[in-house]
């Protein structure tokens, strides 16, 4: 089948959650850029935030995340899920995804996610969502306000886990049965 569906998002809206889940239910395999940058941190004995400063002066550290991203995607059934996922794998992905959800509800997210307060999630998301644009728009030329090149764009504030999780259920398995029949 080589499926391959791009999950993208801000962070807080969930993508990691969504993406666990269609890859547990299609039976593919999950690889997540944030979990490879967040290593990459660890290995640099740096927080996620310091390691996201220094990837604006050394995008050498994103084109390795995102190469690798790409290379999964070429071995296809695998949900891609990242930052820039939808935009790096580009033709490559059969579907892509945003998530998205107010500031506010994302910092309540992870600061309840990651035990820290509202205002440090706040400040913290605030920064990292700046950076990921910087570095967006200086290495790739990508705006990533620029939500045209998702197949679908979903904010997670407004329907339940349940539904969007059957709703990803549906379109995913009307998109295989329409590859089955080509």
């Amino acid at each position: 089948m080589k499926l391959v569906i791009a999950i993208s998002g801000k962070p807080g809206a969930g993508k990691t959650t969504y993406a666990k889940e269609v890859a547990r239910l299609f039976n593919l395999r999950y690889v997540s850029s944030g979990m490879l940058f967040r290593q990459i941190a660890t290995e640099r004995g740096v927080s996620l935030l310091e390691l996201h400063k220094f990837a604006e002066s050394d995008f050498e550290i994103d084109k390795a995340v995102d190469n690798r991203a790409l290379e999964e995607a070429k071995r296809g059934d695998v949900v891609v899920e990242g930052h820039l996922a939808g935009w790096i794998l580009g033709d490559l992905a059969d579907l892509k995804i945003f998530f998205t959800a107010p500031l506010e509800i994302r910092a309540m997210r992870v600061a309840a996610r990651d035990g820290v307060s509202y205002e440090k999630a706040l400040k913290e998301l605030k920064l990292r969502e700046e950076s990921n644009k910087l570095r967006a728009k200086l290495l790739y030329g990508f705006d990533l306000d620029d939500l045209s090149i998702f197949d679908v764009v979903i904010n997670t504030s407004r329907l339940s886990k349940d539904v969007i999780t059957e709703t990803l259920k549906t379109l995913i398995s009307k998109l295989v049965e329409r590859r089955a029949t080509r």
